[in-house]
């Protein structure tokens, strides 16, 4: 997996001191705290470590995270639910609703949202049942976003 171009911290790096300089009069102590916290987080303010792969012998040093966000317990819990996996095909399917509905959605959440579960979870079951496409039953887990990448709203299962 590629890093993105832009993290959180690279962009508090990048204008945190201008935006404290702008709003330091209305950040709390415990803002203050987590932005501090973001930019140290993976850098050689926290130390680091030096990873070996066991198969290859390739070594690179691993900065440290804060013990908010601990990405190498994230990481180690990842491939202990990896080894889990049943070898079968695994698929990510998307259920969104027409822009123009969003504001409908947020102002009736339990109705609509249900209804979002519901319709997408008796979509899969049907297609799958049909024996032109796969003729089974199949398991299935359903979890709600409400928002999209940009972090606008955009409710979708």
């Amino acid at each position: 997996m590629s890093r993105p171009p832009f993290e959180v911290a690279d962009i508090i790096r990048i204008a945190g001191d201008s935006f404290r300089q702008r709003y330091n009069a209305s950040l709390t102590w415990p803002q203050r705290k987590v932005l501090d916290a973001i930019v140290r987080c993976r850098t050689a303010a926290l130390g680091g470590h030096r990873d070996a792969c066991a198969d290859c012998g390739h070594q690179a040093i691993s900065y440290n995270s804060c013990p908010k966000c601990q990405t190498g317990a994230r990481d180690q819990w990842l491939r202990k639910r990896q080894l889990e996996l049943l070898s079968v095909g695994y698929y990510h399917l998307v259920f969104s609703v027409p822009h123009t509905l969003v504001p409908l959605m947020w102002q009736n959440k339990r109705q609509l949202f249900s209804l979002l579960f519901e319709t997408s979870a008796a979509s899969l079951l049907e297609v799958a049942a049909d024996p032109r496409h796969l003729g089974a039953q199949l398991g299935f887990l359903s979890i709600l976003h409400t928002w999209g990448q940009t972090l606008t709203p955009n409710p979708h299962s």
